[in-house]
């Protein structure tokens, strides 16, 4: 039936705007009236008779609608359902392009080979988050970069936070180095007064004992100094006794 109207549509566009009522005396001439060319009807008699002429009736143009697909989105990204991506994940179907990490948070840009299609999810604690879909590699890069930035300001919280914690650590490390430091040194202090005490001890030990020694050694020297005297005076003595005698 479409393509009956079709022809007639051409037929009529074509050809002239009114159609010569023909006899209906069979359903065979009646279609044989319609499937007529234009040359079949610009060859009709010109001369008709007035009661066919007063017959004929204006038949509207019928117009052939185009068939007018859906608009494109006119987008190369769209979002992807995150239960299919989790799906073609489990059965190893996605190829991994590019893969970022900062903490909690990961981006991956995935390719399935059997559609030549491309997947970019964000993954936060490994737990799918978001996911969209791309037909080429450079919106499918676009679209990883823009999670890759997302997901570094989500953990800049966590950076921050591990820097401080880091460097609190350090100075907890410093703070007792230092104390320790400062221990020993007071220790060094405390055994360095100790030995100065010890030593002025024993220099006034020493000092005692060579005064005792020095005056032992004076009355020492002094009796044998007597002792010495009273040999001497003893050989004086002895000596009276013998006699002079003279040589020839």
């Amino acid at each position: 039936m479409k393509s009956l109207l079709n022809r007639r549509s051409a037929v009529l566009t074509t050809g002239p705007s009114h159609l010569v009522q023909m006899a209906h005396d069979s359903a065979t001439t009646s279609h044989d009236a319609l499937n007529a060319s234009p040359a079949a009807i610009a060859a009709a008699p010109a001369a008709a008779s007035s009661e066919t002429v007063e017959n004929t009736r204006p038949v509207t143009t019928l117009r052939p609608v185009p068939v007018v697909p859906s608009p494109p989105t006119g987008r190369a990204i769209q979002i992807a359902d995150t239960a299919e991506v989790e799906w073609l994940a489990e059965e190893e179907a996605l190829t991994p392009f590019r893969v970022f990490r900062s903490f909690d948070y990961s981006v991956s840009l995935l390719f399935h080979a059997r559609e030549l299609a491309y997947y970019v999810a964000l993954y936060q604690e490994g737990a799918l988050w978001r996911a969209l879909k791309a037909a080429d590699l450079d919106a499918a890069e676009a679209a990883f970069h823009h999670f890759e930035e997302q997901a570094t300001r989500l953990s800049e919280g966590e950076t921050r936070r591990a820097q401080l914690a880091a460097q609190n650590e350090q100075l907890a490390r410093m703070i007792a180095q230092s104390e320790a430091q400062a221990e020993r040194l007071r220790c060094d202090l405390q055994r360095n007064a100790a030995q100065e005490q010890a030593v002025t001890g024993r220099q006034h030990q020493v000092r005692k004992e060579v005064s005792q020694l020095e005056a032992q050694r004076v009355a020492a020297q002094a009796q044998l100094n007597k002792a010495h005297r009273q040999i001497h005076q003893l050989n004086l003595t002895s000596n009276e006794g013998v006699p002079h005698l003279h040589g020839r």
